[in-house]
């Protein structure tokens, strides 16, 4: 599993993941930043090209984007949801765990239009 980690987690975050072996970049670094300010509709279309699955704090507007797509047959790399109600996007230590676990028992699988709201490890 390859994540992309939007603009609302910490590059820290990506930092800590790929010191344990996860593919993960933060968006601030991904194509050499240049997608911070892209559309939601951009940049699920990027990551499902460069095949990775989205982490996102945004569960207002991605959610409704995903019912359009799926409506539409458009498909996805997959997104991870994170709910600020769960864990916070500044819980670097609980997102590490929530994730590595998430990555470490569902990995391999095939992520296109998976949608899952990132739990406690």
């Amino acid at each position: 599993m390859r994540l992309l980690l939007d603009s609302h987690l910490p590059a820290a975050l990506a930092r800590q993941l790929q010191r344990h072996g996860i593919d993960v970049v933060a968006l601030a670094d991904w194509m050499d930043g240049s997608q911070r300010t892209a559309s939601d509709d951009q940049l699920l279309s990027l990551a499902c090209a460069d095949q990775r699955v989205l982490v996102t704090c945004d569960c207002q507007t991605i959610p409704p984007l995903l019912k359009d797509w799926a409506q539409m047959g458009q498909h996805h790399g997959g997104v991870i949801l994170v709910d600020q109600h769960t864990l916070r996007a500044n819980d670097i230590g609980g997102l590490f765990r929530a994730l590595r676990k998430l990555v470490e028992q569902s990995g391999d699988e095939d992520w296109q239009d998976q949608v899952v709201f990132l739990r406690w490890a």
